[in-house]
């Protein structure tokens, strides 16, 4: 069941960015983890920014796209502190597990076949 809309996932990718860019400081972050935050709220407002949805501004890459790049970036942050060596750090650890779960569960119950006037495909 898709239960988020377009436009309020695009609130929820704006909300994220903000997280990432918070979190160095909130959270504490060492250098590898606070810097890959910085990264990944860059690209990912780049991404919210270029999609072609209610909230994207240039439109330049398919709605459904961005979803796939979730389906890989979700995972991708649950891995990420054992990749790069910082799973031992217990909060950077368990943040990027956190943002990759929420980002798996929100990529699941996004309806990303809307178009960007709000209406399904």
């Amino acid at each position: 069941m898709k239960v988020i809309s377009a436009r309020n996932h695009g609130y929820l990718d704006f909300l994220t960015v903000g997280i990432f860019l918070l979190a160095p400081t909130l959270l504490g972050l060492s250098q590898i983890p606070a810097m890959l935050a910085y990264v990944l709220a860059g690209v990912h407002l780049a991404v919210t920014l270029a999609s072609d949805f209610s909230l994207g501004v240039f439109k330049l890459l398919a709605f459904k796209l961005h979803g796939w790049i979730e389906r890989f970036v979700g995972p991708a942050l649950v891995a990420i502190p054992f990749i790069l060596g910082f799973s031992d750090e217990g909060v950077a650890r368990n943040f990027y597990m956190a943002m990759g779960a929420i980002i798996i569960v929100v990529g699941l119950l996004t309806d990303y076949h809307e178009d960007s006037h709000g209406a399904a495909r």
